[in-house]
């Protein structure tokens, strides 16, 4: 019986690593029950004997490429000691670390959009990744001004939301010009910020 759960789960996975793609390229709505079959080599019923709704199935696809975004933007932040340091690497890996993503371009800017329409589902999924990435850091902001290295005048959540926002609208514009130009423009600016009016 263990050996059959396994295996269903594996199905479960390989499905939601399949069907994310076409989730954060074509949306909710653009993404037809024919595209998944297809992606998956499944027919409805072996999708469906997995997932109880294509809305449950989009959940998880937008968890997939969000959970590998997470781990590019962490990946060595905790080795840096220094707190406006380590907001750097955080930009740093935001700008550079975009080899190796789900197609499509960034699963939360793509969702929060789509969901505007009335998707409670995944707008509730979106606004919870990005609680989680402000969290994240306002938290190294805060780490920060405890530890003196960021004035004491700065507020952490405000700063978080500076450079998620500064960041994703680069990125916006990326997409649209089809370069990486603004995306390096405001890493250049958020490291000067952080240098000369975050720091302490």
């Amino acid at each position: 019986m263990s050996n059959e759960l396994s295996k269903g789960e594996l199905t479960r996975r390989e499905i939601v690593k399949k069907a994310a793609p076409i989730f954060n390229r074509k949306g909710y709505e653009g993404t037809s029950l024919s595209d998944l079959m297809q992606a998956t080599g499944l027919q409805k019923g072996g999708i469906y004997r997995h997932f109880t709704s294509k809305q449950q199935l989009a959940g998880e696809a937008f968890d997939y490429p969000w959970e590998k975004a997470v781990t590019g933007r962490q990946a060595g932040v905790n080795d840096v000691p220094n707190s406006v340091q380590r907001l750097k690497k955080m930009i740093d890996n935001f700008v550079e670390k975009r080899a190796g993503l789900v197609p499509g371009g960034c699963p939360l800017m793509n969702t929060a959009v789509e969901s505007d329409d009335g998707n409670a589902h995944l707008r509730a999924r979106a606004k919870k990744a990005l609680e989680s990435w402000t969290a994240r850091l306002a938290k190294i902001a805060a780490e920060g001004i405890a530890r003196r290295e960021i004035n004491a005048r700065i507020k952490p959540l405000d700063l978080a939301q500076l450079i998620i926002s500064s960041l994703e609208g680069a990125l916006l514009l990326s997409r649209l010009e089809n370069s990486n130009a603004p995306l390096r423009n405001i890493q250049l600016h958020l490291h000067h910020h952080l240098d000369n009016s975050v720091r302490s």
